[in-house]
């Protein structure tokens, strides 16, 4: 059975900035194949100053009109997932969004304030996503529009209230 929707972990890093206008950075470290059994916001481990916390569930919904997105995804050499986070006030963020498609992940990062990183695709999600796009991608075939062609004859009558032809204005 082929999901539309899943629900995965997300992994972010707390890390220590040497600045004086921030002490950390929160920064999307890595995605879990499935959420695990373990409450949001738990220390999962430390490395020197930095510090890995499970943020909690989110859920991937696949869209059947981005199959195109999601294959040229899978193709890339590095399939990713492009996890947004939001701050919610003090140090604190939560996961405002997770997509496999690359062009909703460069338009999750216009958001102002969001902090939006592609992270690795685990197999796990690869396979789902692969399964996803082999049961519904239709390959559409580009057909360049032929735009009207230009009639002098109406470009340089004059319309009442409107412009001549001449580029003068006049009513």
């Amino acid at each position: 059975m082929t999901e539309r929707f899943f629900e995965i972990g997300v992994v972010v890093a707390k890390r220590t900035l040497k600045s004086p206008w921030a002490a950390h950075a929160w920064l999307p470290h890595a995605i879990l194949p499935a959420a695990p059994a373990i409450a949001p916001w738990t220390r999962l481990g430390q490395d020197g100053d930095d510090e890995t916390f499970y943020a909690g569930p989110a859920e991937v919904s696949l869209n059947g009109g981005s199959t195109g997105h999601y294959r040229d995804n899978l193709a890339s050499g590095r399939p990713s997932l492009w996890v947004a986070l939001r701050p919610t006030g003090g140090d604190e963020v939560e996961v405002a969004a997770v997509t496999a498609d690359p062009y909703d992940g460069e338009a999750l990062a216009e958001g102002v304030g969001e902090i939006v990183e592609a992270v690795p695709m685990p197999a796990e999600i690869q396979a789902k996503v692969t399964a996803f796009v082999e049961a519904f991608h239709v390959e559409r075939v580009f057909t360049k529009r032929k735009r009207d062609r230009a009639n002098p004859e109406a470009l340089a009558r004059h319309e009442p209230g409107g412009r001549t032809g001449t580029g003068e204005g006049g009513t």
